[in-house]
């Protein structure tokens, strides 16, 4: 989605500067997103306990006094509580630096981290690449920053908090209603993004019921209803059939993958969200080009 509204003069005339200063940003991004991937169901938990106490009105278990947040406390070895310095918090290379492992316990640190890092920077500079110093460039790579955080939070706990679904949900209406650049939405009309966001939502829904019905089991969580109307909001209602075939297909390839090579048990329960964020994300990328290739195969056009 090509745009001749521009960032910037300097990166307009100097695109290499536009990808190096967005792969850079991302990279100190993806840094901060371990810790929301990390702290952020830990705190949803703490507040969920909170309220049952207050409800129960028992006795709190967890001390809501200490704060903990993505702030507060300072960032911490896990097995020796030694403060990470500054230093040791560079994107990719404190990792290499330190061989993976804490520079006081030596205990191995996870390499996730350093991928979480890498994926952030690499894909907002394929963005910045793709698309120019544009403003659709600048809010994909928002985007992107997101779902990445989304995707391994529901891989480690099956959430899809709604700090990040919903906010996500507002400013991709906001971007495409008109208010901004001259009138026109960032990368559809506000109508189509609004009915994206509502189709998005009622699909899975009742998907959801559908499959509750039945079998008596729920089949997925809400926080997938609220992804795909997101992705809506964005992308528009168009885009969804790209997205729900894309997200079924890169969900059975990894799950029959992930049975075969790796033993996986088929009755363990499998988010659906990072295979929602992944065909999101490609859908952007790639959908027009995509639903045209698909349409001249089949000899519609």
């Amino acid at each position: 989605m090509n745009s001749a509204l521009s960032a910037g003069p300097f990166f307009t005339e100097w695109p290499g500067f536009f990808i190096a200063y967005a792969s850079i940003i991302s990279l100190l991004v993806g840094s901060f997103l371990n810790v929301v991937i990390h702290r952020l169901p830990k705190m949803m938990e703490r507040e969920w306990k909170h309220d049952c106490c207050e409800l129960l009105e028992v006795e709190q278990q967890v001390d809501s006094d200490t704060p903990y947040n993505l702030i507060t406390p300072n960032s911490h070895c896990p097995s020796c509580g030694t403060p990470v310095k500054p230093w040791q918090n560079i994107p990719i290379i404190s990792y290499l630096f330190l061989k993976g492992k804490c520079a006081n316990c030596q205990t191995p640190i996870s390499v996730r981290y350093p991928l979480v890092e890498l994926a952030t920077g690499l894909l907002s500079g394929y963005i910045a690449w793709q698309w120019g110093a544009t403003p659709q460039a600048c809010a994909a790579i928002v985007l992107t920053w997101v779902l990445i955080a989304l995707t391994m939070i529901d891989i480690d706990t099956q959430l899809l908090p709604d700090s990040l679904t919903l906010p996500l949900l507002w400013l991709g209406l906001i971007l495409n209603s008109g208010a901004f650049f001259d009138g026109h939405g960032l990368f559809i009309p506000l109508d189509q993004a609004l009915w994206g966001a509502i189709a998005g939502y009622m699909v899975l829904w009742s998907v959801f019921w559908l499959f509750k019905l039945l079998t008596g089991k729920e089949g997925m969580g809400f926080g997938d209803f609220k992804l795909l109307a997101a992705l809506g909001a964005w992308m528009g209602w168009q885009a969804l059939p790209l997205i729900i075939i894309l997200s079924s297909l890169v969900g059975a390839v990894i799950g029959i993958a992930g049975i075969i090579i790796m033993g996986r048990d088929k009755n363990v329960p499998i988010p659906f969200g990072p295979y929602l964020a992944i065909a999101g994300w490609i859908a952007l990328m790639w959908g027009d080009m995509i639903t045209q290739s698909y349409l001249q195969f089949a000899g519609i056009q």
